[in-house]
């Protein structure tokens, strides 16, 4: 395989291949955050490395040692003044968005593909986090960094080693091919990585399953049109339906019968198994290649571009997240060349989705960021915060935003950065509620107006659905039966979007803020609208008593935010039985050293699957905040958990990284390194006074009471504490 110039890789790539003294992170006013290598002494002396780069490459911090504490509230003033450290200059605090095992070969093989390099340096840290990242056993990958090794992830990123420069008799190569062979080959990789395979030319494009962009021509008022498909599915079958017809067969490997290859999946990848339908379909659509009209062909390939330019200007070439990003990137430059201004833009971009971490270079979704205590010395944070917060909120609707089939955003905040725009429900609430709560602090002005949080409002309401759940970027628009057209195989959930607790929660509690400041605007719909969405959280309920989790792992995570949303509708453990049953599912899975822990597979299987290794303090968090709304009366359940999120705080007042907290698409594991500290510091301060309050204690004025708690200590989301 043709690849960059090869390049010498040490054995073992537990110490950095690259001098990490020499890394800086860029953080813009706009929230964008760029990772550059510094190559000579000058460059270094004039601009030398901070807290916040030195903790995000794992290098020493010089962070103080704190006093240990002695109960749950100094524990969470420890927590946050070591996460003031971690605040960058514009107030955001920074972070990746990575554990996709398929998100780095898409940046490879698309920049590859499109002619556009990497310096050595970033070549050599991409490399050493994917040796990295390989299962210790087999030295395969597989879909996310805990998942156990399929051809997916296997080939695509042995393939990335290749191009980077590693040589077929490296021992990583060595090993991780052989692992590819006996799970199947690359002619078993699901679609997602045919594709990829095929845009290099080493995967013959008539082992592909139909992509026809004619499907943009067809009516807009069919269900199954794909402007109702979920927005990141659309967003990624728009180009390769592009990419699709534009590279035609022109190699073919005789000793492989391609077309057989189409359907052909590992076991090991298989979490969606195409339908019967879906399997027909292809069938008829093969055979409508054969005979295509040419002047439709090209009207549905213009439609296609016409969508892809109109999603790179919507979102200032980042696109809604990094697969749609690599293939808008083959298809511009496919199209309008090398030259043009078009590269350069996508390029620029580019470098946001790379990041350094003390593994290496990795992909990151996008760019993320924190989590809010306050107590007087905490004041310029706070006031660096709302800042950002406010200067993150979307004034206007997109461009494109009704040709291109996008939901209304004014007044919304975004998924990543405010030039991305992609207003998602949870974001948007969990930022109103900071926004208010931030804004009645003695020390900040008044930063967002009262008109700027009623657009906030309307476009929250806009996103409500018949049966009053919320779902991510905009309404659910497809019927559920289009799950049965899944072409991904990995994925679940993918063809249309959902209602979920967590974003229903996080919309009811933003409303429910809003009205009590603001009784005057739009109350009557915000009452019906909050109603009909708790009758929704209350429809939801699992069986087991809990809420599934789709953005966190899992019944913990979304159990945390239904037991918010029902307490602001007064229901509490005893007198609501969806309450009651919640707290009793917690307390029946809390484990011995007071913690909990769910593994990322109750997301796979919607049901609760023990963590096979220790307690998780993150998720012991979202369960004790459960607890706590939920009224939960038993003091001894929350004494030890918070024991244990103590005793786990090391001495600077950080937590360590465990294992991984996010899902999406039921079968993807996400990391949100942000979370340890954020929902921590949240969950001890307020379980300090419910547990004076449970011991018949007095809560001193001088302590955080409860009910300042929930006006200083927020959750923010997406932009603010990472996508989940």
């Amino acid at each position: 395989m043709h690849c960059y110039s090869s390049i010498d890789v040490p054995l073992s790539p537990k110490e950095p291949f690259t001098d990490y003294s020499r890394w800086r992170l860029l953080v813009n006013d706009d929230g964008r955050q760029t990772w550059h290598y510094l190559e000579t002494d000058e460059e270094c002396a004039a601009w030398s490395q901070n807290t916040v780069d030195m903790f995000w490459l794992g290098l020493p911090t010089n962070i103080p040692t704190l006093p240990r504490p002695k109960n749950a509230l100094q524990a969470a003033q420890n927590g946050y003044t070591f996460y003031k450290n971690l605040q960058s200059h514009d107030g955001h605090w920074a972070g990746h968005f990575g554990g996709p095992m398929f998100l780095l070969p898409g940046l490879v093989i698309g920049s590859y593909i499109s002619g556009m390099g990497f310096k050595n340096a970033e070549r050599l840290e991409m490399i050493r986090w994917i040796m990295n990242r390989a299962n210790t056993e087999d030295g395969g990958w597989g879909i996310h960094v805990e998942g156990h090794s399929t051809v997916f992830g296997t080939a695509l990123n042995y393939v990335t080693l290749r191009i980077l420069g590693m040589s077929p008799n490296h021992p990583c190569c060595v090993k991780s091919r052989a692992t590819l062979h006996k799970i199947g080959g690359a002619c078993g990789i699901p679609s997602w990585g045919k594709f990829w395979l095929s845009l290099l030319n080493v995967y013959d494009w008539e082992g592909n399953n139909p992509i026809p962009p004619e499907a943009l021509l067809l009516p807009e008022s069919l269900s199954f049109h794909p402007s109702k498909w979920w927005i990141q599915t659309r967003n990624v079958y728009v180009p390769m339906s592009y990419l699709y017809e534009l590279y035609p067969p022109n190699q073919s490997y005789y000793s492989i019968h391609w077309p057989s290859q189409r359907n052909n999946i590992s076991p090991v990848d298989l979490y969606a198994p195409h339908s019967l339908f879906f399997d027909a379909i292809n069938k008829l659509l093969s055979t409508y290649e054969l005979c295509a009209v040419t002047p439709i062909c090209r009207a549905a390939l213009d439609k296609a571009y016409r969508l892809i330019v109109m999603e790179d200007e919507n979102t200032s070439y980042q696109t809604i997240a990094p697969v749609s990003k690599m293939f808008n990137l083959v298809a511009r430059v496919w199209t309008e060349g090398l030259d043009s201004e078009v590269y350069r833009l996508h390029e620029e971009k580019r470098a946001d989705f790379m990041w350094v971490g003390p593994e290496g270079m990795l992909m990151s979704g996008t760019m993320t960021g924190p989590g809010l205590c306050d107590l007087e010395e905490n004041q310029a944070s706070l006031v660096k915060a709302l800042e950002w917060i406010e200067g993150a909120q979307m004034l206007e609707n997109p461009k494109w935003w009704k040709e291109d089939y996008r939901h209304q955003t004014k007044g919304g905040w975004s998924f990543s950065t405010k030039e991305q725009g992609y207003v998602v429900s949870d974001c948007t609430g969990e930022a109103v509620k900071a926004v208010m709560l931030l804004q009645e602090l003695d020390f900040t002005r008044k930063l967002v107006s009262e008109e700027r949080l009623c657009w906030a409002v309307d476009t929250m309401i806009s996103l409500q659905n018949p049966n009053g759940g919320f779902a991510s970027f905009e309404l659910v628009r497809a019927p559920h039966w289009l799950e049965k057209l899944n072409p991904a195989e990995v994925f679940g959930e993918i063809m249309t979007d959902y209602c979920y607790p967590e974003c229903t929660a996080s919309v009811i509690t933003a409303l429910s803020a809003f009205r009590k400041q603001y009784p005057s605007y739009r109350s009557k719909d915000i009452e019906t609208t909050t109603n009909c969405a708790i009758t929704y959280l209350h429809s939801s309920q699992h069986l087991n008593g809990g809420w599934i989790g789709s953005w966190g792992i899992c019944f913990t995570y979304a159990t945390m935010f239904a037991c918010e949303a029902l307490a602001l509708a007064g229901e509490n453990y005893d007198n609501s039985a969806y309450v009651k049953r919640a707290c009793k599912l917690l307390i029946g899975k809390q484990r011995e050293d007071g913690g909990w822990g769910e593994s990322y597979k109750s997301c796979e299987v919607s049901e609760w699957v023990e963590h096979p290794d220790s307690s998780q303090v993150v998720q012991t968090c979202w369960a004790m905040m459960a607890l706590m709304y939920g009224g939960y009366p038993d003091v001894k359940p929350i004494e030890s958990a918070v024991k244990l999120v103590i005793e786990r705080q090391l001495d600077d007042g950080s937590w360590p990284q465990e294992a991984i907290e996010g899902i999406f698409n039921k079968n993807c594991a996400i990391a949100y390194p942000n979370f340890k500290f954020a929902f921590p510091i949240w969950m001890l301060g307020k379980a300090h006074p419910y547990l004076q309050k449970l011991k018949g204690e007095t809560v001193h004025s001088t302590e955080i009471a409860e009910e300042t708690l929930d006006r200083v200590l927020t959750r923010r989301r997406g932009t603010f504490v990472g996508r989940s």
